[in-house]
């Protein structure tokens, strides 16, 4: 990807988003106690119109969380979310569900649900319009494996994902979208992707929704690193034109090492 030539774009004409995703952790006690942490490390930080908090629970602890982050700045994600509205889906949670409990966010494509749980580009697409449609803001994951990043193959793996996770939608739906680059190589691992790297996939996922719409739109759409972001390289991560913000994982289960990645973004 070196070398690319690429259009330069108003990274303040779209939101830095800083989500955690909690994945399979905290019961709803534990989740309870640190968002109390969370909310008590971020209470003297101004987020206010340049920072979006967000943090992605496990179902169960979505209630304890919103009552406790309730009248904070901090939002509410879950970690999936179904492609219906209601049914014979044993197990699912849908949009409307997730909506009334008061979630503003929900990750949508995450590695690991495609990789355990059969997830595909077309349920992806699915699972993100039914989030559009009830009115919450879907954060889409797409990244590549590192046999792929070996066989010099990020590019197409990328491309085919972000394009088939938004079949179908208009420019105002790719403008409330969130899409989140996570190397699949730099997940739990403690590898991460060089701040160029990041940029250079985040760059190009830009210009895949330059090509599926326009420039307007997609300056307009926030792109997050989601490989293994913490405390000690948020800074450089953040400061790419391309990267705004961070879909964190391990990091964000300390409430001080979560705030002070947030405070990074400001």
């Amino acid at each position: 990807m070196p070398g690319r030539q690429r259009i330069k774009m108003d990274k303040s004409k779209r939101k830095t988003v800083i989500a955690g995703n909690w994945k399979m952790n905290m019961t709803p006690t534990e989740a309870r106690k640190l968002a109390c942490e969370l909310a008590e490390a971020l209470s003297c930080t101004d987020t206010a119109g340049s920072v979006e908090v967000v943090v992605c629970v496990p179902f169960v602890d979505i209630f304890a969380v919103s009552q406790v982050l309730s009248g904070t700045p901090i939002k509410v994600g879950a970690q999936n979310v179904h492609f219906e509205k209601c049914g014979a889906y044993t197990g699912e949670i849908s949009a409307p569900m997730l909506a009334e409990c008061g979630v503003t966010h929900v990750v949508v494509g995450h590695s690991e649900r495609r990789q355990y749980f059969g997830e595909t580009d077309e349920t992806v697409n699915l699972r993100a319009k039914a989030a559009l449609e009830t009115g919450l803001t879907p954060i889409i994951c797409v990244g590549e494996l590192l046999s792929e990043r070996d066989a010099g193959i990020t590019e197409e793996v990328v491309a085919r994902q972000t394009k088939l996770a938004l079949a179908g939608f208009t420019a105002e739906q790719v403008k409330r979208t969130i899409i989140a680059y996570e190397p699949v190589w730099a997940i739990g691992t403690g590898r991460t992707a060089t701040a160029n790297q990041a940029e250079e996939v985040c760059a190009y996922i830009r210009q895949i929704i330059t090509n599926l719409h326009d420039i307007e739109t997609a300056e307009a759409v926030t792109i997050q690193y989601g490989g293994s972001m913490k405390a000690s390289n948020a800074a450089e991560l953040l400061a790419k034109p391309n990267v705004d913000g961070g879909l964190v994982g391990g990091a964000s289960l300390s409430a001080a090492e979560f705030a002070e990645i947030v405070k990074a973004a400001l």
